[in-house]
């Protein structure tokens, strides 16, 4: 009954009008919100392409259609999340395990980047099996809408968990989460470019998810970072992140030279 009686607490917080007039008039949490934004940008660019895959075989018409259906199932979802996650977070253990899985998202990527390049043809992203269970279960239409729910769920996890360790604060959870699941649909491909641009901001999105399970893993012995020194870790970041690609870029062209 406590458990149930915490989470309706947190989801009344939803609707708590002074709390978000502090988020909007504080600059640190749109600071944060923004860190959330990009961060999802960043991470979900790929992803975004998977679902446009995903919708290929249908008709021009029902694409658009399929992709809103699963922006609004993902909508519904993160909502969901943080309203049960902002609980939930507050058990040690689940800091624990939500730091552990960052930490192994981060380790993974920097694993993978090594074997680049070995495994390209396996990587290629196909279309939706059209003999799937979804479809044999919903039809053509409605089982690729289900197929895209479960993937958007699967990115969401991810960005939920991403967004808990930079900020506990509900509004600011709820606008970054909401924002950044618009930011991976509408701006994809303007972020697909800007990594094409400079290839060091994927690499530095993940150093900050790494970054990210350590803030979480020490408030579990209770060192808390303050926002605001996390926000000024994040700029020194993205900062560092583009000192080293315009070097890189004067060591490439002095190699052509």
């Amino acid at each position: 009954m406590a458990i149930l009686q915490g989470i309706i607490d947190t989801y009344a917080q939803f609707f708590n009008w002074e709390m978000w007039g502090e988020v909007l008039t504080d600059p640190v949490s749109w600071g944060l919100i923004g860190t959330l934004v990009i961060l999802e940008g960043l991470l979900s660019a790929d992803n975004a392409l998977v679902l446009a895959v995903m919708v290929k075989h249908l008709p021009p018409e029902q694409r658009k259609k399929a992709l809103f259906y699963g922006l609004l199932g993902a909508y519904i979802f993160r909502f969901i999340a943080i309203g049960v996650g902002v609980f939930l977070i507050k058990l040690w253990w689940v800091k624990i395990l939500g730091a552990g899985y960052l930490a192994w998202l981060s380790i993974k990527y920097f694993m993978d980047k090594r074997k680049e390049g070995q495994n390209e043809e396996d990587e290629e992203a196909h279309g939706i099996n059209k003999s799937g269970l979804l479809i044999r279960l919903f039809g053509n239409f409605w089982g690729t809408v289900a197929a895209v729910e479960l993937m958007d769920i699967a990115f969401s996890v991810d960005s939920v968990l991403a967004a808990f360790g930079i900020s506990e604060e509900v509004w600011v959870l709820l606008l970054g989460g909401m924002l950044g699941v618009l930011m991976m649909r509408g701006v994809a491909g303007v972020f697909l470019k800007l990594i094409d641009q400079v290839p060091e901001l994927e690499t530095s999105a993940y150093v900050l998810i790494l970054l990210i399970a350590a803030k979480m893993l020490v408030a579990v012995f209770g060192v808390h970072v303050p926002h605001a020194a996390f926000f000024i870790i994040i700029l020194l970041t993205f900062g560092a992140t583009f000192i080293i690609h315009f070097r890189n870029k004067k060591k490439e062209v002095g190699k052509e030279s």
